[in-house]
């Protein structure tokens, strides 16, 4: 069950001493200022030496082709290769974003029809494909909102999220420039009552995901959509969770006005470590007019760029947005078909509550409840032997499987959030939850000093998060 230990790789300047390199004699008078005073660091390996060195790098990593990726909220599922066959097709990578429009109907086209599909699918009215993150789109939809209000002469600048929001909520509010409020949950759902006394004339906008973060489904939306409404506000749907409602229901019946969608976690791009990504926004027709510009327009049968819409927050991407990614979401959403989004719905749902009925009986889960596509268990009672979750995470590693996400939600102690999507087997199932009953029988120092098969030992995240490496000199010293 353990994978294969490989030894620490190298880092490819410690090959060869790059200040060993010879001195290249050019007859040729190359202006004085652009001559290098120090030779270049570049280490002079052959061939097979890089070959070899990356290959070997590629072997250490792990990825959703790899195997089971279950962390929580990042919708890390396996991607059809389909997808990918389209998205690398010269048509696609040969593109120059300033090509006239008459070289690229096609291109406009796919996004025009992507548009449509995104609007039909969380019943909005309008969509954007302009932001090229999740966390881009939360940021875009403030400024809607912002634009909104100041356009109706109304100052509002607080912006309400749950204790269970993502971390990106009230950061993105922020950046927008609102001040953010965050209300507590009750029963691992909105409080209500905390809701109702948090909303006043100067609340612009809640934000929230149904799911939520804990995978339970908050069964009181249409309340809180109400209740957010009559305080004149507007009510912002975090897509990070859309993958446990397609088919089911949409941010549009529940009476959102605002989505964002994560086009790379639920329409097929491989994702992690920052990209790539698309965060598409969706609107009701009355914030319609404050979509970036430019937008992809219809005219007859001909597709183009329109700038015309004065009331627009204005551009939000450089060109607009993330193409090979747009690519893949509608070949994605074209091969499953709106019965086949609903059935991407059911499996990752059906294996998420399969998957938490099992290891439920080997740690607590908070809030018993049907949970959507994720849950959330607690590690607390790893102190008791001296451990933390941080260590049960390490040890997986040792059993082949990537950790799931830990730490979050923060009203969870000791928390361990798992996420299995739709792609996953039972028996890919059976053998994580296996694996995390073997670990919690096995001796604490073994699994405090975790992990133990892998390339690289346990590092200190705090440290490599302050101190990332940025150039060669920085890693000799």
């Amino acid at each position: 069950m353990y994978r294969q230990a490989r030894f620490a790789e190298k880092l490819i300047f410690e090959y060869r001493d790059t200040e060993a390199r010879p001195k290249l004699e050019v007859d040729f008078p190359f202006p004085q200022e652009l001559l290098r005073t120090a030779p270049p660091q570049i280490p002079d390996v052959t061939e097979a030496e890089v070959m070899r060195h990356f290959v070997r790098l590629s072997e250490m990593n792990y990825g959703v082709d790899t195997g089971f990726y279950p962390l929580g909220s990042c919708t890390m599922k396996y991607n059809r290769k389909i997808c990918e066959r389209f998205a690398k097709h010269e048509a696609v990578t040969l593109l120059h974003p300033l090509q006239p429009e008459d070289t690229v109907q096609g291109a406009l086209q796919i996004m025009y029809e992507l548009q449509e599909m995104l609007c039909r699918i969380a019943d909005m009215d309008a969509v954007s494909l302009q932001p090229v993150a999740g966390a881009h789109g939360e940021f875009t939809g403030m400024c809607i909102v912002r634009e909104y209000f100041r356009d109706r002469g109304e100052r509002r600048n607080d912006v309400i999220v749950p204790d269970t929001a993502h971390g990106t909520n009230p950061a993105s509010a922020a950046m927008a420039g609102f001040n953010v409020i965050e209300i507590p949950s009750k029963e691992g759902c909105v409080d209500i009552d905390a809701l109702k006394t948090a909303l006043s004339e100067n609340t612009a906008a809640f934000m929230i995901t149904n799911p939520n973060t804990l995978g339970i489904f908050e069964k009181n939306i249409l309340e809180i959509a109400r209740a957010v409404h009559g305080a004149g506000a507007l009510l912002y749907y975090d897509g990070a969770n859309l993958n446990a409602i397609m088919g089911k229901t949409s941010p549009g019946k529940m009476n959102f006005d605002i989505v964002h969608f994560n086009l790379h976690k639920t329409f097929g791009t491989p994702h992690g470590g920052g990209g790539p990504g698309a965060g598409a926004v969706g609107v009701k027709a009355f914030l319609e007019p404050y979509l970036p510009v430019p937008r992809v327009v219809k005219e007859g049968d001909r597709f183009r760029l329109s700038y015309d819409f004065p009331k627009s927050i204005g551009k939000v991407s450089e060109f607009y947005g993330n193409f090979g990614v747009m690519v893949r979401a509608y070949v994605y959403i074209k091969l499953h078909g709106s019965d086949g989004l609903t059935e991407v719905t059911e499996r990752a749902v059906l294996n998420s509550n399969y998957m938490a009925a099992k290891l439920s009986k080997l740690l607590p889960m908070p809030y018993e409840k049907l949970r959507k596509h994720e849950f959330v268990l607690s590690g607390a009672d790893l102190k008791k032997k001296g451990l933390k979750t941080t260590d049960l995470a390490k040890r997986l590693l040792d059993y082949g499987f990537h950790a799931p996400t830990v730490y979050f939600p923060h009203l969870v102690e000791e928390a361990i959030m798992i996420e299995p999507t739709e792609t996953e087997s039972r028996d890919e199932i059976d053998r994580f939850c296996e694996a995390l009953a073997s670990i919690l029988n096995e001796p604490p120092e073994l699994v405090r000093t975790a992990p133990h098969n892998t390339a690289v030992k346990r590092v200190d995240e705090v440290l490599a998060a302050k101190r990332a490496i940025v150039s060669y000199k920085m890693m000799r010293d």
